[in-house]
């Protein structure tokens, strides 16, 4: 009875469709929309898919699968689930910690989409503002126009290109001066050696030139490399108004000043905040139904993109750059490794949103289709979103005269500067601009549910008595607290913040946390164990194929994804400015904290426990509830009776009404041979695989 209570006290889904959307919008968020395209056309297009099918198989979706299937056979969150092996309670701290980090930039980036939907919105008689440059924010670097094509253009004939030339290319002062060997730092007794290798380079190329800027031809500009630094370097609206008007990113210099705070975005993540909490306000009772809506609405925008993008000029060209294979690029690591981070990080795996999502769900639920379907759904809502936004890369290389991959760009600069620009070049660009923002807001909601709900449901599991009849105030405190943590973000200079966080606190620490979770399940816990619990759940052994993933391939490949990293590794930095040591040594502090905290619990329960014991079972492992422990688990102590007391030990607390050294107080369950309950194991004692000691 006490069990049932604690299920209603605890929640679960109202449906099982609630259960799957919700896993769907923490699987499909932002990374789908503006990662996954620029890794496809950057790692060779349509071949990409292979190494990413390939990852998926072998990695991703076995990943999911455990994870899914541990948190619905336990029924507990991040930071209870680990009773098979105490020595590994410290993944759940490293889960939430790294959700949570995540979960400080990641609402900055909601709040961004907020300021730019409303700035649409209001706009809705006009245009966007960020369509032309006459704004009070725009630099005399604004540039709006398409670029003559000087090879090409009808409009610009023989006697306008080199007038277009200095008026729109280069500075003809500049050109002039690398001309002049007197301009040059080394010039003495009439001669300049620097010059004279420039002007010997450039004889080679252009060898019936003069060398004067007064009978320079344009084509003799434009074909040397030489007169890059000449270039006029020019600015798109777009990117102007995030930079100055969102952002006010001109006025903070560098890391070392980030300038003032801005109100208006402290007030868009603000309501960001408070639109999270008021959705995991009653946990997943109500987050379960916004779902409805927050995991679906995308697809409809998404679809309305891609048959406008299609109807535009040039939009098959970037539908092309995007899919067409470069065979020859599968031979690079590189291309491996951006497969395994997108789909590990697109997944959520590490960030324990799935398990606790998954604890919520009936016992029996079939969580290997359901694990299945999601990891699915979320890459084909990868490819399909590649299509909608190359369409409209396209177009706008097409009307600025640039290539398409000139426009294509990843992260904030494709869903705040480069698509905006496309927006803004369609008819009815409000309304363009108001969808595509929206849709930005529930990706980035659904994916912060599930973030927000780990961290609650964690600590509302872990401390139940405490939390759970608090859980309202509970919540607000966590949003308040990450919201403060925000805050720097919401500097001039805070999109620096956002990309250090962005750039280290989802990398090294979930391959760390996948491969643990992997050694626990298959090496210490014992996969046989393990599959014989998932028989008991949905009724039948898993195929072989996720033995053999759990056991030896899936752990390789988390290996190889660390060393590629590990090789790749460089600093942070924001438009190709670097950001000082010690920021850097911030995000590395970000990326590890995890894994300290892991660490300190790891040595914390091997005292509690010693060993073997910290590697054994407790009392407390198995099904929540006593109608779900069934053949081997059919003679275990009610688990709120007795469990909950066991827990405090397998936490670190020190309860005065439990006595005894923990070894004592949390002996392991002894293996004896029974094997009539028809699993294989135990029915009326112990059940694992481990020495007794």
């Amino acid at each position: 009875m006490a069990a049932e209570e604690e299920e209603e006290e605890r929640g679960g889904w109202g449906s099982h469709l609630d259960y799957i959307l919700s896993a769907v919008g923490l699987a499909v968020g932002l990374g789908n929309v503006w990662r996954f395209p620029y890794l496809a056309y950057r790692n060779g297009g349509a071949s990409f898919l292979v190494p990413y099918v390939c990852i998926l198989a072998s990695a991703g979706l076995p990943l999911f699968f455990l994870e899914t299937s541990l948190g619905q056979f336990t029924s507990m969150g991040a930071l209870t689930c680990w009773e098979m092996a105490p020595l590994f309670s410290g993944l759940g701290y490293a889960m939430i910690i790294t959700g949570a980090v995540v979960a400080v930039y990641y609402n900055m980036l909601i709040a961004y989409a907020f300021y730019f939907m409303m700035a649409s919105f209001v706009s809705m008689d006009e245009s966007v503002p960020w369509k032309y440059c006459y704004n009070d924010w725009n630099t005399p670097s604004c540039r709006r126009e398409s670029f003559p094509d000087l090879h090409d253009d009808a409009e610009v004939n023989s006697s306008m290109k080199l007038p277009v030339l200095w008026d729109v290319f280069y500075y003809r002062s500049c050109v002039s001066d690398l001309l002049n060997a007197t301009t040059y730092e080394d010039f003495s007794n009439g001669s300049s050696v620097t010059f004279d290798k420039f002007l010997t380079q450039y004889f080679e190329d252009f060898p019936n030139s003069t060398g004067s800027i007064d009978t320079l031809k344009w084509f003799e500009v434009k074909g040397y490399s030489g007169f890059d630094g000449c270039k006029r370097q020019y600015t798109t609206p777009s990117e102007e108004y995030f930079e100055r008007q969102v952002l006010g990113l001109h006025n903070s210099p560098g890391f070392d000043d980030l300038g003032d705070v801005s109100v208006k975005l402290v007030c868009s993540l603000g309501l960001s905040w408070l639109l999270i909490f008021a959705c995991v306000l009653k946990g997943i009772k109500t987050s379960g139904k916004v779902v409805y809506f927050t995991a679906l609405f995308p697809y409809f925008v998404l679809t309305a993109l891609l048959v406008k993008g299609l109807t535009l000029d040039g939009s098959e060209d970037g539908i092309d750059f995007y899919i067409v294979p470069e065979w020859d690029k599968l031979k690079k690591a590189d291309v491996w490794g951006d497969a395994a981070n997108q789909i590990f990080y697109s997944l959520g795996i590490g960030f324990g949103g799935q398990l606790t999502m998954s604890s919520y769900s009936k016992f029996r639920n079939n969580c290997l289709n359901d694990a299945i379907l999601v990891a699915l759904i979320n890459c084909g809502t990868s490819v399909f979103a590649g299509f909608a936004i190359f369409s409209l890369l396209g177009h706008m290389a097409y009307v600025t005269g640039k290539e398409v991959e000139d426009v294509a760009t990843s992260g904030p600069g494709l869903a705040f500067v480069a698509y905006p620009d496309g927006i803004s070049r369609l008819s009815s660009s409000p309304v363009w601009g108001f969808l595509f923002f929206f849709m930005l807001i529930t990706l980035g909601m659904d994916s912060q549910f599930a973030m927000v709900e780990t961290l609650i449901s964690g600590f509302c599991d872990r401390f139940p008595h405490l939390l759970r009849r608090q859980k309202t105030c509970f919540t607000f405190l966590c949003c308040f607290i990450l919201f403060l943590a925000g805050l720097p973000q919401c500097t001039e200079g805070g999109i620096r913040v956002l990309t250090l966080l962005d750039d280290y606190s989802g990398s090294y620490n979930l391959l760390v946390i996948a491969l643990l979770e992997t050694i626990c399940i298959a090496y210490v816990y014992g996969l046989g164990n393990y599959m014989s619990d998932i028989e008991m759940m949905l009724g039948f052994k898993p195929q072989l194929y996720w033995k053999i993933c759990w056991s030896f391939i899936t752990p390789v490949v988390v290996v190889f994804v660390i060393v590629i990293t590990a090789v790749r590794q460089e600093g942070s930095e924001y438009n190709e400015e670097s950001f000082p040591d010690w920021a850097d040594a911030i995000g590395w502090i970000s990326c590890w904290l995890p894994i300290l905290v892991l660490i300190i619990v790891t040595i914390l329960q091997i005292r509690n426990f010693g060993w073997p014991g910290c590697v054994q079972p407790t009392s407390a492992w198995g099904p929540s509830l006593p109608s779900d422990r069934t053949g081997r688990y059919a003679s275990l102590p009610d688990r709120m009776e007795e469990g909950e007391a066991g827990r405090e030990g397998v936490h670190l607390s020190t309860s005065a009404t439990i006595t005894g050294t923990p070894h004592e107080r949390r002996q392991p369950r002894r293996k004896t041979a029974d094997t009539s309950n028809g699993y294989g194991a135990c029915q009326n004692g112990g059940i694992y695989d481990v020495p007794n000691h």
